[in-house]
């Protein structure tokens, strides 16, 4: 989606508010929530939110109605997030290096090697440090419902096989714009491109990058296999992500429908991360099928290299330490 097309969907979904909102009792009004994000169908978090969808309307007796927008219809992830920022009745799944921005130490969250499994992460982002950091972005503008929606681990996606970090010398791979993901993706030797997810099939294709990083069930929904040749699976970021809405536009909800929408998120980012990882296998073997050949290396020197992240962005270091802690490795 162009920008001018997201700020018209902006402009839309604040104009639907006053008219699902304003003017009558509350127990009779309705309220409209848009959520976006840029998988498609076949990914998990959109069935994840597919169910959040369901079960909200179902506690509110359809008075909280949920549409789901998968595929970038709402336009790229930072479009979303301005949609949000701006009061919009939209919500999007988003990582935490983006909300970085406005609050820095949540970035720590995606950096390189930060957890080993969604079981890791899921404790870190239900934990009293989490908490601290989800209520300075409130003031921010962003309500986080939930932040356990696992999408797996990233890898190296590539027309040429990568076994050490020097095989990433000179390509150029794609990878989201906020500064962890950029600073990691240099760390382990490879000049880091910012695209939307929608643009990566097309620039590969037509060689503008030479390749990409992303989780299976990712590749498998963009059709990726079409275009790349090898997966080294580096596991360099365990990609655990939320579901973000306005501040605002969730601070006028009923008190009962905005605990409905806290614990339905809660549940749904569960069940969408089990769907992940009961289909890791399956996206992987259907890969193979597809003629990618998938390299087994030893993440050792990756994991090195990527330490100078933690010197690059300031405070990182540190913050690791406290995120160690809280996973009971300290």
């Amino acid at each position: 989606m162009t920008r001018r097309m997201a700020c018209f969907v902006l402009m839309v979904s604040l104009a639907g508010m006053s008219l699902w909102g304003s003017g009558a009792p509350e127990e009779t009004k309705t309220y409209k929530l848009m959520v976006g994000m840029v998988v498609t169908e076949s990914d998990p978090m959109y069935k994840g939110a597919v169910e959040f969808k369901k079960n909200v309307e179902a506690r509110t007796e359809g008075r909280v109605k949920v549409e789901v927008y998968p595929n970038s219809q709402l336009g790229d992830t930072r479009d979303m997030m301005e949609q949000v920022k701006a009061g919009a009745n939209v919500a999007v799944i988003t990582d935490p290096a983006r909300l970085a921005e406005s609050v820095p130490e949540i970035g720590i969250l995606g950096a390189p090697y930060i957890v080993d499994d969604f079981q890791e992460a899921r404790k870190l982002v239900t934990s009293s440090l989490f908490s601290t950091w989800a209520e300075e972005l409130a003031g921010h503008g962003y309500r986080i419902l939930s932040f356990n929606w696992y999408q797996g681990a990233r890898h190296f996606l590539t027309n040429k096989p990568v076994k050490v970090p020097q095989d990433l010398k000179g390509l150029r791979i794609r990878t989201p714009g906020a500064t962890v993901f950029q600073e990691s993706i240099k760390a382990m030797g490879a000049s880091p491109v910012a695209l939307a997810w929608s643009e990566v099939y097309p620039a590969i294709q037509q060689k503008v990058i030479d390749g990409a990083e992303a989780q299976f069930p990712a590749v498998v929904g963009a059709r990726l296999h079409e275009v790349i040749k090898y997966i080294t699976k580096t596991g360099h970021f365990q990609l655990i992500t939320g579901l973000v809405c306005s501040e605002s536009w969730f601070k006028g909800l009923p008190e009962a429908y905005r605990r409905i929408l806290l614990e339905e998120a809660l549940k749904a980012g569960d069940y969408a991360s089990q769907l992940t990882m009961e289909g890791l296998k399956e996206n992987e073997s259907f890969l193979k099928s597809q003629g990618v050949e998938i390299l087994e290396v030893d993440i050792t020197p990756f994991k090195q290299a990527c330490e100078a992240v933690y010197d690059k962005i300031e405070g990182y270091r540190a913050l690791r330490e406290e995120v160690m802690k809280v996973l009971g490795k300290r």
